[in-house]
C-alpha cells in the first residue's frame, strides 16, 4: 500500500495571477508544500496541472518523490472541482485501490512535514481525514440570531471552546473511497488540529502580504536546519571570500586580501565528501588563481546569472538547488539565495540579502573568516 500526495497546479486564477508560482516568502508558492512533502513519509508526490510554466518549475526543485501529471484542460476550468481532477488522475494512473490519497492544497503554505506525518498516522483510524483549525468567532444570523453562544451567558473568549474550522491544508482518504463517494472525504470522518495562523486564505492581494508575515513568525523563524542534506558548498568573491575593498598600487596594479581560514575551511568540509566552489560575477585573474589554489571542485567566473548557472550544475551532478549551501553578500546573489537549502550571508550584507527568509545571518564580516564560520556551523 503506498501514500500518494496529489496537488491540483492550475495555472489560472483571476484575483491574484499565477497565484500557485508566485514568489512567496522567496520561493514559487507551490514550493513550500513539495518541500515539506519530500521530507514527509509519502511515498509519491504527484502535481497535477495544465501549465508548462508549472512544469519547468516543479522540475527544477529536483524533488525525487515529485512527478507531474497532465491534467486535462476541462478539469482546469473556473468552475471546475478539485474532485473531478482526482478521478480523472485515479482513472487514468489505474493505482490501488487500497492506497492512500492525500489531497494537498498549494494555497496553504504552512504545512510542515510533522502535520503530514501525523495526519497519515491517524488516518489508520478513520476512513477519511481533513485538516481544521480551531475558531472563536462569535457568529450570527442576519436576522440577528446568536448561532454558536447565548448571548445572556457571555463566555469569555479564554474560556471559549470555539468551533472547528475546515482551512483546507490537506484531506486524506483511500482511493476507494474517493472512487465510490467522488468526494474528498466520506464514511468516518477524523479532524487534524493545525495551528490558528494557517487558516489564512490567499484570495487577495492582501491576504499574500498577511501571510508572508505569519510564514516568517511562525514557520521560518524556527526552522532547523538539517545540514547532513548538503552536498555541494558554493561561495561569492567580492563581500564574502573577501572584504569587498578593491586594492591599488601605484602602478594601477589590482589586489585583493583572502582569509587563510576561509581557505582551510573548504579543504576540511571536502574532506567530509561535500564538493565546494566559488561562484563570481567578476572574472579575474587573481580569484581563478586563489581557486586554482584551493583546489576547488568548481569554480564559475564572470557569471550574470547565478541561478542559471547552478541550476544546469544540478542537472549535472544529478542534485537539487535544496541539497546546496551558498554564502553571498549582495544583490547579484538574491536569485541564489532565495533558492537553495541553505542560504547564509555575512554580517556585512546588505539588507535585502539579510532579510530573505530564513537565511544564515553569520557573525563575521567578508574577509574576516565568515566562509569559516558557516563551514563550522555546518560540521558541528
Amino acid at each position: 500500500m503506498s501514500v500518494f500526495a496529489f496537488v491540483p497546479a492550475r495555472i489560472g486564477s483571476k484575483s491574484i495571477p499565477e497565484k500557485n508560482i508566485k514568489l512567496f516568502c522567496g520561493r514559487p508558492l507551490i514550493f513550500w508544500n513539495l518541500k515539506e512533502l519530500q521530507d514527509s513519509n509519502v511515498d509519491r508526490i504527484v502535481v497535477a496541472t495544465d501549465s508548462s510554466k508549472i512544469k519547468e518549475i516543479v522540475s527544477s526543485f529536483n524533488f525525487s518523490k515529485v512527478e507531474i501529471y497532465d491534467r486535462n484542460s476541462d478539469n482546469a476550468q473556473d468552475n471546475s472541482s478539485t474532485e473531478s481532477v482526482m478521478l480523472e488522475y485515479i482513472n487514468a494512473s489505474k493505482i490501488n485501490d487500497n492506497d492512500t490519497f492525500m489531497l494537498v492544497q498549494v494555497t496553504s503554505p504552512f504545512t510542515e512535514k510533522v502535520h503530514f506525518n501525523e495526519a497519515l498516522e491517524l488516518s489508520k483510524k478513520y476512513d477519511s481525514v481533513l485538516s481544521c483549525t480551531v475558531g472563536k468567532q462569535f457568529l450570527w444570523k442576519e436576522e440577528g440570531v446568536a448561532l454558536n453562544y447565548d448571548i445572556n451567558n457571555r463566555p469569555r473568549r479564554q474560556d471559549y471552546q470555539g468551533h472547528l474550522i475546515e482551512n483546507g491544508a490537506f484531506y486524506i482518504s483511500s482511493v476507494l473511497n474517493i472512487k465510490v463517494n467522488s468526494n474528498r472525504i466520506s464514511g468516518k470522518i477524523g479532524i487534524y488540529h493545525m495551528p490558528d495562523y494557517s487558516s489564512v486564505e490567499l484570495d487577495e492581494p492582501l491576504d499574500w502580504l498577511v501571510a508572508e508575515f505569519l510564514m516568517k513568525k511562525y514557520v521560518l523563524k524556527n526552522k532547523t536546519y538539517n545540514f547532513s542534506k548538503i552536498k555541494l558548498f558554493l561561495s561569492d568573491v567580492d563581500g564574502v571570500l573577501t572584504d569587498a575593498g578593491m586594492y591599488y598600487t601605484e602602478s594601477g596594479d589590482e589586489f585583493k586580501k583572502f582569509c587563510t581560514y576561509d581557505g582551510m575551511a573548504f579543504q576540511i568540509l571536502q574532506k567530509t565528501g561535500v564538493k565546494v566552489g566559488i561562484i563570481t560575477s567578476e572574472d579575474m585573474k587573481l580569484n581563478r588563481r586563489r581557486a586554482a589554489k584551493l583546489g576547488l571542485d568548481f569554480d564559475f567566473h564572470g557569471v550574470k546569472d547565478k541561478l542559471f548557472t547552478i541550476k544546469d550544475l544540478c542537472e549535472k551532478e544529478k542534485i537539487s538547488l535544496n541539497e546546496i549551501a551558498y554564502i553571498g553578500d549582495d544583490i547579484n546573489c538574491f536569485e541564489l539565495l532565495s533558492n537553495v537549502g541553505f542560504p547564509a550571508c555575512p554580517s556585512n550584507a546588505i539588507q535585502k540579502i539579510k532579510d530573505i527568509p530564513n537565511i544564515i545571518n553569520l557573525n563575521a564580516r567578508g574577509g574576516e573568516g565568515v566562509v569559516r564560520e558557516f563551514i563550522e556551523k555546518i560540521l558541528s
